[in-house]
C-alpha cells in the first residue's frame, strides 16, 4: 500500500511476519477496510486462473474477501484462510468460505488445491515456511501467486502525511528519514518472496508480473482509505483525526481530488510435477 503507510512493518525490517500485532490490526474497522481498499486488476485474476491447472483456490490472509470475491465471480471455488476473526466473519457474510488460522498453522486436513493466492498479505507469512506449506497443499502443477499494490500519493499529499504523522507518532519507525518510493519497497519485498520460493526447491523459477492502472480519489475517498493502512490502524482516535485533518487540507489545496497511478505486482511459481 502507500509508501507513507506501508503494510510492511518495521521493526523487524526483514521479518514482518513476526509483527503479529500489526498483522492482525486491520480488522479494527472491517466495513471501512472492505469499502475503501481497491480491487485487483481483472487481468491479474484472469492470468492466475489461466496459469492454474483448475479452479480450486486457497486465499491466504483473505481479509474481508476482496480478491476472494473476484475469483468467485470468475467461476473459481475459493477457501479463505484468515487469522483475524473479525475479518473472517466479515468475509463469510459476503459469501466467502473462511477458516480462521495463520497459513503456517492451518490444517488442510488432506485437501489439495489448484492455486494458493495471497493479496496484500504474503509479507505476514513466514518467507520460507509459507512456500513450503503452499507446496504441501497444491496439486502437481499448481500455482502459487502472491500480489500487492504499490503506489505513491501526489508529493504534496505525501509530504502533508509525513509532517503530521511525525508530529503525532514521533517514535514510529515510519517517522524516521525520507520515505522510499513504493515500487522500490515492493521490489525488494517481492525479491524476498522469490528467494523464499526458491529455497523450497519444489517450485519452478518464480515469475514477476506487473499491471499498471489508475484510480481517481476524492478527498473523502482518500481519507476513507488512509485509516486502513498499517501506519494508522493502531493510532488513538484523536491522533488519527489529526492526521486526517492535515492530509485533507493538503488535498483541498490541490483541488479536492487526485488520480493515483497504481502498479499491482505479482510473484508466481508453479509446483514441479
Amino acid at each position: 500500500m502507500p509508501t507513507l503507510a506501508q503494510e510492511q512493518p518495521e521493526p523487524p525490517r526483514n521479518e514482518p511476519h513476526k509483527a503479529r500485532q500489526m498483522a492482525e490490526s486491520f480488522g479494527v474497522d472491517t466495513e471501512r477496510y472492505d469499502r475503501a481498499r481497491p480491487d485487483y486488476p481483472d487481468a491479474l485474476v484472469q492470468r492466475i486462473i489461466t496459469a492454474s491447472p483448475g479452479p480450486d483456490i486457497v486465499d491466504v490472509g483473505c481479509g474481508t474477501g476482496i480478491e476472494a470475491r473476484q475469483f468467485l465471480a470468475a467461476g473459481c471455488k475459493v477457501l479463505g484462510v484468515e487469522p483475524d476473526v473479525r475479518m473472517a466473519e466479515f468475509a463469510r457474510r459476503t459469501g466467502v468460505e473462511v477458516e480462521t488460522a495463520t497459513f503456517e498453522d492451518w490444517d488442510a486436513a488432506g485437501r489439495t488445491f489448484d492455486a494458493v493466492v495471497a493479496g496484500q498479505s504474503w509479507h505476514w507469512v513466514d518467507p520460507v515456511a509459507g512456500p513450503a506449506k503452499a507446496a504441501q497443499v497444491l496439486r502437481p502443477g499448481g500455482l502459487l501467486a502472491v500480489f500487492a499494490h504499490a503506489y505513491d500519493p501526489p508529493p504534496f499529499v505525501a509530504e502533508a502525511f509525513a509532517t503530521v504523522f511525525q508530529k503525532v507518532a514521533p517514535d514510529s519507525p515510519l517517522s524516521a528519514g525520507s520515505p522510499r518510493p513504493a515500487q522500490d519497497i515492493y521490489q525488494a519485498m517481492f525479491a524476498m518472496f522469490a528467494d523464499g520460493i526458491r529455497k523450497t526447491a519444489w517450485f519452478g523459477e518464480p515469475e514477476q508480473w506487473r499491471f499498471d492502472w489508475e484510480q481517481y480519489y476524492s478527498r473523502d475517498d482518500w481519507l476513507d482509505l488512509l485509516p486502513t493502512t498499517g501506519a494508522l490502524t493502531r493510532l488513538p482516535p484523536d491522533k488519527l483525526a489529526e492526521v486526517l485533518e492535515g492530509v485533507g487540507a493538503a488535498i483541498d489545496a490541490i483541488g479536492g481530488s487526485f488520480t493515483m497511478a497504481y502498479t499491482t505486482m505479482a510473484i508466481t511459481a508453479s509446483l514441479n510435477t
